[in-house]
This record gives structure tokens, sequence and C-alpha cells, in this order.
């Protein structure tokens, strides 16, 4: 046997003695290197290109960035009603939380007095993942909750909408949803205008008068509480381009707290009945306030084209097994101007009979009274319109029964009769000088006219007596109808409501104010008729606003109605002039 051995191999080194493998970090070194170098020359490639294809910054750009979100809405002169802001949103995630919940629950409850322990403590054991507590809070509040040391509580930042006259013009503003959006009101038909970029540095202008709002909210507010009525409306509108200055409802609401409706269908909820704009969605039979329009109606077609003409009015009016009675019987003849200022529902049929249901359906139609409102905001009622103008339906319909409308259906009509006769749209939109609708004539020149001296004559010796402001000569007509129910009209309940105008030399502005329901007391001599509770309401209100409305109080000026006066007879000891 023979054994060979072998000389061991031994590694190769490098001079320095470093093993062999070790000469390949120079080029991992190199490698890197160039994808470095390759690194920054994408870099400044790509900001070259974005030099030569981007349109330089401006001072535009600069400024988008601080424009709000969402445009303001201001009033006809500029104050703010509605404004974007920069506030804290609060909310927890209770399925984090780290505190005991009934330890946490009095806490909130004490600094978030909305809701009561019980609520919170429920909320906190839902085990829910993200819950609101407070949207628009103050920083204070922020500060406070951050000290109860509950890491499951969340702040930010966040843009918010605040109506900083809390519920004024609530209803014709309307708010916004949780995302942003208008959901009703003007913030809902303007939504996409609001949020428009080029537009939302500049408020948008409403045609209301935050000072004349405020006075019709004032008054008719109070007089809801007086007469604890069921509900109540008002608006005003300038007679010349159709713009509203004012326009309440009650019970109000306020935006920046919107309360929530339980059922949309039950107008019984107390929420719905706050959100719900009688204005514009509440339809009523208002009575003899539709006797003016039925009068001009038949003097703009001849059927009354004399003042004189006379009409039976001694004994209640059969219509097959009814009977149409006065409230106020004069058991005699009267002429036109007698009939308007006696309100007498016996002669109004009588020329509504002699209208026939053709002239009659014409008017109304004329004056929208078969469509919905015309104004811009999406809540709007269709209205009542009879199925079928039997000859009784004719003549109940001139004195405001059996046709239900709105009250800024009444407003818009009452527009027309007093400004030369052209029915213009009712807008929430502030209209430039010059540039307001043209509107549709309705009624010829001499018919309103007319009626502007009718007006007048039913305030100075009719049944708005109690509607006259001195010096600002107001011409108007009551109206007090008795509710509809189920089983035929309430003896009990009614809607009383005045539509005025003034001055009716010159008209500037129509003015109606309405209550549901009112209750007799003292203030109206145990009376519920319109006379006694809402033409004061309207008298105060014209009082308050005409003036800085641009209409000064003048004594010495008045509409000339020395060519109707005559016409009037009074009987010694005659209950003329007794408010309706």
């Amino acid at each position: 046997m023979s054994v060979h051995l072998a000389q061991p191999i031994a590694c190769r080194r490098e001079s320095d003695g470093r093993p062999a493998m070790a000469a390949l970090a120079p080029v991992r070194l190199m490698i890197l290197l160039l994808m470095f170098v390759a690194g920054v020359f994408f870099i400044i490639v790509r900001l070259a290109t974005l030099a030569i294809f981007s349109q330089p910054a401006t001072s535009r750009d600069a400024a988008a960035a601080l424009v709000p979100l969402r445009a303001d809405i201001v009033d006809r002169n500029g104050a703010p009603l509605a404004r974007t802001i920069d506030a804290w949103s609060i909310a927890i995630h209770p399925n984090r939380l780290v505190n005991r919940p009934e330890d946490l629950a009095p806490k909130l409850a004490n600094l978030l007095p909305e809701h009561d322990s019980d609520y919170y403590l429920q909320l906190l054991k839902s085990g829910v993942r993200f819950a609101y507590l407070r949207r628009r809070a103050l920083p204070e509040l922020v500060r406070d909750l951050n000290a109860l040391g509950e890491p499951a509580m969340d702040y930010a930042r966040e843009p918010e909408r605040l109506y900083p006259q809390s519920g004024l013009a609530a209803h014709a503003l309307g708010f916004l949803d949780y995302d942003g959006r208008g959901v009703r009101g003007m913030e809902r038909n303007l939504d996409a205008r609001l949020v428009e970029g080029s537009i939302r540095g500049t408020p948008i202008a409403l045609s209301l008068d935050s000072r004349a709002q405020a006075a019709m909210e004032s008054e008719v507010g109070a007089a809801m509480v007086a007469f604890h009525a069921k509900s109540a409306a008002g608006v005003m509108l300038d007679v010349r381009t159709g713009e509203v200055m004012a326009m309440v409802s009650f019970p109000n609401f306020d935006p920046n707290r919107v309360p929530k409706i339980r059922n949309v269908a039950d107008f019984d909820d107390p929420a719905a009945r706050m959100l719900r704009n009688n204005v514009t969605q509440s339809i009523y039979e208002l009575g003899s306030t539709f006797k003016p329009i039925t009068m001009a109606a038949a003097i703009d077609t001849g059927v009354a084209g004399s003042m004189s003409k006379r009409y039976d009015a001694r004994q209640p009016l059969s219509v097959g097994r009814f009977k149409i009675h006065d409230d106020h019987p004069q058991k005699r003849w009267l002429d036109v101007p007698e009939a308007l200022v006696h309100s007498s529902n016996i002669v109004t049929a009588r020329i509504a009979d002699e209208m026939g249901a053709a002239r009659m359906q014409a008017i109304f139609r004329k004056l929208g009274f078969d469509t919905q409102p015309d104004i811009e905001i999406p809540e709007k009622a269709r209205t009542k319109w009879p199925a079928f103008w039997s000859r009784a339906t004719v003549m109940t319909s001139g004195y405001g029964h059996g046709i239900a409308v709105t009250p800024l259906h009444l407003a818009s009509a009452y527009a027309a009769l007093v400004n030369g006769g052209i029915w213009r749209p009712a807008t929430l939109l502030r209209v430039d000088p010059g540039r307001g609708s043209e509107g549709r004539r309705v009624l010829a020149q001499a018919t309103s006219d007319r009626m502007r001296q009718l007006l007048r004559l039913a305030v100075l010796q009719g049944t708005g007596k109690k509607g006259e402001a001195p010096g600002y000569r107001v011409g108007g007509k009551t109206g007090t109808a008795e509710i509809a129910t189920k089983g035929g009209y309430s003896h009990k309940r009614n809607v009383s409501t005045f539509a005025a105008a003034f001055p009716m030399d010159a008209p500037r502005y129509v003015v109606v104010a309405m209550l549901d329901s009112p209750i007799a007391n003292a203030q109206s001599a145990g009376q519920t008729t319109a006379g006694w509770t809402v033409a004061p309401v309207v008298s105060r209100i014209i009082m308050r606003t005409g003036a800085m409305l641009g209409v000064r109080p003048d004594a010495q000026r008045d509409v000339d109605v020395s060519e109707l006066l005559p016409l009037l007879w009074h009987a010694p000891g005659d209950n003329a002039g007794d408010p309706e």
C-alpha cells in the first residue's frame, strides 16, 4: 500500500492580507454611487419638467387657499345671515374607552347639558366606533373636555356653518346637513353657487331686510303667544319687484341647532311643526281676503262696471240646501264700495255668480292659485283647487271658501291689485334696480287704481280700522275663515288674516299676517276675528318698518276716495266698521 500526501492549497490573499472577496467592496460602492446619481438626475429632470409645463403660481392662487368652502349669505344691506367659520367638532370612540362609562357619563352631562347622564351612559356603553358629541364647539369646551383625560375623545377643527342671527329668517335661510350640503331654504336652492370656487369669497345677498324681519318676527310671535294660536305666518313683499322683505313662520327654530324630526308625516311632531314654513308650505281658506280679488275681476271684466251698482243683501242667499249669511248683515241693497266696507258674503257671492265659473277660474289662475307658490325655496305646497266648479263652489270661492292657498299666494295677489295690475313671482334674492321681473298683466291699470281706493276705504270705514298706521295710508282687507275639518267647518276655530298694502297713494309694500286658531282674550275684547287679532299686528309692523324701508309718514297725503265716499250710507247706530 502506498500513501499519497497532498499539500493543502492556501487561500489567496491580497498584498495587504485581506481575503480576495473584500475586493468586491469598491464595486458595490460604485453601484450605489451610480444609483444615487441617477436618482438625483431624475429629480432634476422632474423639477425641470414642472417648471417648464406648469403655470407659475399667482397671488390669486395663494388667495384661493384662504377662500371659505362656502360663500356667506347676507341680507339686502350686507348684514350677515349665514357664515362659514373654522370651528371645533368633538367626538368620542365608545369602543376605545379607558375610563369607566359610569364615571365619564355624568361629567359629559355637566359639560354638554343638551343631554342627561343616562343618555351619555347609554352612548358610552353602546360600543359604537364613532359618535359626535358637539359640532361648532368653542375652544373653552374643548379644553374642559380634554381635561377629563379620556383618550377616546376626538377633537377636530373643521369648517362649520354659523347663523349669527340665530333663528332670524330660519325658514327662508334653511340649513346644511352634516356633510355640508344645503337641505332646506335658500341654502339648498343656492347650494351649487355657494360652493363655486369663483364666487366663494363674495357673499350672496338675499332680498330680506334683517331689520324688517326682526320687527315682523317680534310682532307676529307676540301675537301668537298672546292669543295662544296654533301657528302663525307673516310676509312682506315689495310690490314693484316681488322681493320678499320679511318672511316669518311660527313655531320657529334655530338653524344652528336643528330639531330632529321623528316622523315626517306626523304634523303634530313638534320638530316637524317648527321646520314647516307656513308662508309657503301651509294652505288655508283665507276667507274675506279674497273679496277684493273677486271685486277686481268683476270691475276688470265689466261685471261691476259701476261703483253704484247695487246688490240685494236683505236676506241670506240660498244656494241648494245651503244659505250664505253676512257676519255684519245690513239687510238692505249694497253697492260695490259698501259690499267691501261691510264685508258682505251675500253681495260677493252674487258678483261671483254673475262672473261665472270660467271667469272666476281665470282670475285665480292668472294669480297662480292653481300652482305651488312661485319662489326659489323648495318647501312649497300644492294648493287646494276645486275638482268640480259647481254654482255653489263659484259663489263661495268669491269670499275665500272652497279654495285654499298659501299666505305667499295672497301676498303676491295683493301686490298685483295695487301695483298697476302686474303679477310678479316672489323672490328671496335681492333684485338690482331696474332688473326685476317684468311679470304678467292680470288687471288693467284703471282697475288697480280703483282697488287702491276700495282697499283704503276698507281700512278707513270698514273692518280693517285697527290696521291703520297713522301717516302710512294703509289699505287692506280682513279675513276670518272657519277651519275645514272632516265633519265640516269648525265654529270654534278659525284662520284670521289681514292683507294690507302701504302707502296707498303710491304703493310700495304688501304685508300679510295670519294666526291659526287664535283664542280670544281681553286684548281682543273677547273676539277672535281678524280685525281684532291680526289687523293691529300689521299696523305695528308698518309703523316699525315703514320709515326704515323708505316710506316717510305723511299725514297730509292720501289716496283720493272722495268719489266713493258719497256711495257709503250708514244708518244711525249701525255696526259699520266693526272689525271682522
